[in-house]
C-alpha cells in the first residue's frame, strides 16, 4: 500500500512540474505573458522583440522581449517606451 501511495505522489509531482516548466510551449492556447514589465530597458540589452497580435488563443496583444543574456520578458503594451517601439517596428514592416 505504501508503495502505492509513493507512486501516486510521484505522479502528481511529475504532472504538477510538467504544468509549470515550460507556460509557451506547453500551453499554446492561451496568453504566454502572465505578467509585465513596464519599466525602461534601453535597446541595447534587447536581441529581439516579438508582437504577437490579440486572436482566438489570446484576447489581448503581447510583446516579448528577448534580451542579451537570453531572457524573455514580456513587455507592457500600454507603457510609452514600448508603444515607441511597437509602433517602429510595425512602420518598418512591409505592407
Amino acid at each position: 500500500m505504501a508503495a502505492e501511495s509513493s507512486w501516486t505522489v510521484l505522479l502528481l509531482a511529475v504532472l504538477v512540474l510538467d504544468i509549470f516548466a515550460d507556460p509557451c510551449e506547453s500551453q499554446e492556447l492561451r496568453c504566454q505573458c502572465i505578467q509585465t514589465y513596464s519599466d525602461f530597458i534601453p535597446p541595447k540589452f534587447i536581441t529581439n522583440v516579438q508582437l504577437i497580435p490579440e486572436g482566438t488563443r489570446c484576447s489581448r496583444e503581447e510583446i516579448i522581449a528577448t534580451l542579451k543574456d537570453g531572457k524573455l520578458i514580456c513587455l507592457d503594451p500600454e507603457a510609452d517606451w514600448v508603444m515607441a517601439i511597437t509602433k517602429k517596428i510595425k512602420d518598418s514592416a512591409p505592407n
